[in-house]
């Protein structure tokens, strides 16, 4: 594990980022014009109202892992782009979170020790993943989730965006995916439109399932 506000660099380039370092401004202005609790409200009633180890993959500038922490949460905010984590820690810096540069599907730098985490959040990560690595990263983080922990995953369709590696999602293949790894499903909330601005055509699938 990092040293908290440690930021630890991942060496090798990672597919999902491509295109992102040449938008970092607009993503961020992008990203801190919507409100997290606007976004993630279907999955209030998943996310433990004690203080707990949260798990945030693909922070992107920290907006959310922010507004995990301010709910009295430890938070390892994992990002693999440097550009992005440089800006979490200007804008959201936080004694409760701990900023990691590291990558789905292995998530190596959270080490061997399973049941680290009691919620984990993925909120629009899984398009820039292939099948292959989705089922990795479906079975490492029901290794790091804790039984009865929460993974709240939001899936998107529509065209590229800012990042330029997409592949399409589908919650029916995704449930399943989950159900191989032992998860439950408790959330499968379709049709969700986008928050950003000029995102029509845009829409989100909000999951969440339970370890057991």
């Amino acid at each position: 594990m990092c040293e908290r506000d440690l930021v630890c660099d991942v060496m090798t380039q990672v597919n999902g980022t491509n295109g992102y370092a040449e938008m970092v401004e607009r993503f961020i202005e992008q990203t801190e014009a919507v409100d997290f609790y606007e976004l993630h409200r279907p999955f209030f009633e998943f996310i433990p109202t004690v203080s707990s180890r949260v798990l945030d993959v693909g922070a992107g500038v920290g907006r959310d892992a922010a507004a995990l922490a301010s709910m009295g949460h430890n938070v390892v905010a994992v990002e693999p782009l440097v550009d992005f984590l440089a800006a979490a820690k200007n804008l959201h810096n936080s004694p409760n979170i701990d900023w990691v540069s590291d990558t789905l599907p292995m998530l190596i730098k959270l080490g061997d020790t399973p049941n680290q985490f009691h919620f984990v959040l993925a909120s629009a990560v899984w398009h820039h993943i292939d099948d292959t690595e989705r089922r990795s990263a479906m079975s490492r983080i029901s290794q790091l989730l804790c039984p009865g922990g929460v993974f709240a995953l939001s899936l998107r369709n529509g065209p590229a965006g800012g990042g330029t590696q997409v592949f399409p999602t589908d919650a029916h293949q995704t449930i399943e995916i989950a159900k191989s790894f032992g998860f439950e499903t408790l959330l499968n909330l379709p049709n969700q439109p986008s928050l950003i601005k000029g995102k029509k055509d845009v829409l989100w699938t909000k999951l969440a399932f339970e370890q057991q």
